[in-house]
């Protein structure tokens, strides 16, 4: 195998990954068959290009992201909000879940999942992913999380909106998605809604890209948020990085009630390459570190200086 650098896609950092010499069986193509079993293809006006080609180009990077030594943090914090906060198993909706490793747990544990996202490579590595693990979805869906136009409103008892608001740099297509995810929650659904948080990846920057502080100007605008087009960060895609504040005001401006909020990488926040030492030297250490990190994601002293927000939101009832 072969070791290059690639950007990781959500963690936003460079990162060693191996090319395998052989190619990869799973094609993951959309199919006539597909869309007669019920895969809806938007129209392109509908997709958010840039996005699903890098997806497209990176899906299986993306699968394999959730197990690098940081990034696991994000994944077990993840499934901790699930298992503490949507109640018994139901109608979930993953909206931007990629290849699928959320709607794969979310399916052990017995909810009904539709997943959605805008990469058609993507669905079917989730699409194989289930059934190598002898699980199915109960849809798969080709969209844009601002035009679900193909889901019926207040039809999930819970949602994951993991992905895409990191991927919207305006505000007004934010309130799109997020008021898509309203709509589709009945009254008193729970939904995890994540960002990318620039407060924490001013200090993940440290050792991930230290020549951007350079110029003090990088310091304010972290600060305060920004957006980014495709092709401003090499290697990866248009994206928006928020701060809590923003973040915790747009939900709210949405018609969400906040339940609470999370930093998923806790207290291991910047702390990829010394996580990468330890998992490869002191592994038994690694591994108990990284579960309290998942229990303790809620802490307020922690979750603001994370490289991702997770806000647990309900629709009100009524």
């Amino acid at each position: 195998m072969r070791l290059r650098r690639r950007w990781c896609a959500t963690c936003n950092r460079t990162v060693p990954h191996a090319t395998p010499v052989r190619t990869v069986v799973i094609h993951g193509r959309i199919t006539r068959d597909d869309a007669a079993a019920g895969l809806r293809l938007p129209s392109t006006a509908s997709m958010n290009t840039p996005v699903a080609s890098y997806y497209d180009a990176n899906a299986e990077l993306e699968w394999s992201r959730l197990d690098l030594p940081l990034c696991r943090i994000e994944f077990l914090s993840t499934l901790h909000l699930i298992e503490r906060y949507f109640g018994p198993p139901g109608r979930n909706c993953d909206i931007g879940g990629g290849p699928g490793r959320y709607t794969i747990e979310l399916a052990r544990r017995g909810f009904a999942t539709t997943l959605v996202d805008v990469s058609a490579r993507a669905l079917g590595l989730a699409t194989e992913g289930l059934r190598r693990n002898g699980l199915k979805a109960d849809r798969v869906m080709l969209a844009d999380a601002r035009e679900l136009a193909g889901v019926q409103s207040r039809s999930f008892d819970s949602a994951l909106l993991l992905g895409p608001l990191y991927h919207i740099g305006d505000l007004a297509g934010r309130e799109q998605a997020l008021g898509e995810l309203l709509r589709i929650l009945r009254p008193g659904g729970i939904a995890i809604v994540a960002y990318l948080n620039a407060w924490g990846l001013l200090r993940t920057g440290l050792n991930d890209f230290p020549d951007w502080y350079r110029e003090r100007s990088t310091f304010s605008a972290l600060l305060e948020g920004r957006s980014f087009r495709a092709g401003q960060l090499t290697g990866f895609t248009e994206s928006h990085w928020s701060t809590p504040p923003a973040a915790l005001q747009e939900v709210r401006d949405a018609g969400f009630e906040l339940v609470t909020y999370a930093g998923a990488e806790s207290f291991a926040s910047g702390m990829a390459p010394a996580l990468q030492r330890m998992q490869l030297e002191r592994r038994v250490a690694y591994d108990t570190a990284v579960q309290v990190a998942a229990t303790l994601c809620e802490l307020p002293q922690y979750r603001d200086a994370t490289d991702h927000l997770l806000l647990v939101v309900r629709r009100p009832p009524g």
